[in-house]
């Protein structure tokens, strides 16, 4: 073949690529003005639950050789999902990035893992999204089972942000619901002075366990997404979620998009909450 006619076919390629490339975002940014003026005219979630879901399989389909950059840009992902909830006045989030299931993978790849909490926590504790919106950084979860450097961590993050007193952000690690709720039926019990178990049955109250739960003394999520594709709660905010609504995102967390968040709001606001009643 002609070199000339090469080179012009290879341009006209690439030309087209670049086009449809622009046509694609020009397109996202219209959708996505669209979708946030809309919202606003809506009611916004007070308390937003995040379940971070997919940064091993970002990580695999990215082609990362270790796993834990998969989490770190999950890490990254964290920072403009706040912007996002700030945007709407979101007051309370609620993310869950470690389980005690996640804790019994291979001791490498929890290693990382447990190395990118400790750097993102630390990042926290100054960063600029934090203090721009007032977040108030909240640890739920059995931080007992963390390595030392963990805890130093979570202890800095909390302590920088005490006094944030506009907007909550918990993040829950080594956290599994079931446990919470076993943890809080023992407290409740151990603060009932009763002579029997027929009297502490007769005497023991939902509002009781409620009382002891992480989240005691903040309203349950209004809503929770989860990313990746996975339609099940995994035991995330068993007893707070009775009455929250639901939404499962097909995106990777490091990939969840605006649209995304948008969306999910939206199928919140066209929802009708009856509470059970």
């Amino acid at each position: 073949m002609d070199i000339g006619i090469f080179n012009a076919i290879y341009i006209s390629r690439n030309l087209h690529y670049n086009v449809a490339g622009l046509v694609r975002r020009f397109l996202y940014f219209v959708y996505e003005r669209l979708l946030s003026r809309e919202i606003k005219q809506g009611p916004i979630p007070t308390h937003l639950g995040i379940i971070l879901d997919g940064n091993r399989r970002y990580a695999r389909e990215m082609g990362y050789d270790n796993l834990a950059d998969g989490h770190r840009e999950g890490a990254r992902k964290l920072d403009t999902v706040l912007h996002w909830c700030g945007e709407l006045d979101v007051k309370i989030v609620t993310i869950w990035v470690l389980s005690p299931d996640n804790i019994q993978r291979s001791a490498d790849e929890v290693e990382g893992l447990f190395d990118v909490i400790k750097e993102k926590l630390e990042e926290l504790s100054d960063n600029p999204m934090i203090r721009r919106y007032g977040y108030r950084i909240k640890t739920v979860g059995n931080v007992e089972a963390l390595p030392d450097r963990v805890k130093e961590a979570i202890h800095r993050s909390e302590e920088s942000t005490k006094n944030h007193g506009e907007r909550i952000l918990n993040i829950a690690i080594a956290y599994g619901g079931r446990e919470e709720i076993v943890e809080a039926v023992k407290k409740s019990i151990r603060q009932k002075n009763v002579a029997s178990v027929e009297e502490l049955a007769s005497c023991l109250t939902a509002e009781d366990i409620a009382s002891h739960l992480y989240t005691c003394g903040i309203p349950d999520p209004d809503l929770i997404i989860r990313t990746s594709g996975e339609v099940r709660m995994s035991g995330f905010l068993l007893w707070q979620s009775a009455y929250s609504e639901f939404y499962f995102c097909d995106a990777l967390w490091p990939a969840f998009r605006k649209i995304d968040f948008l969306r999910a709001i939206r199928a919140y606001q066209q929802r009708t909450r009856r509470f059970g009643r």
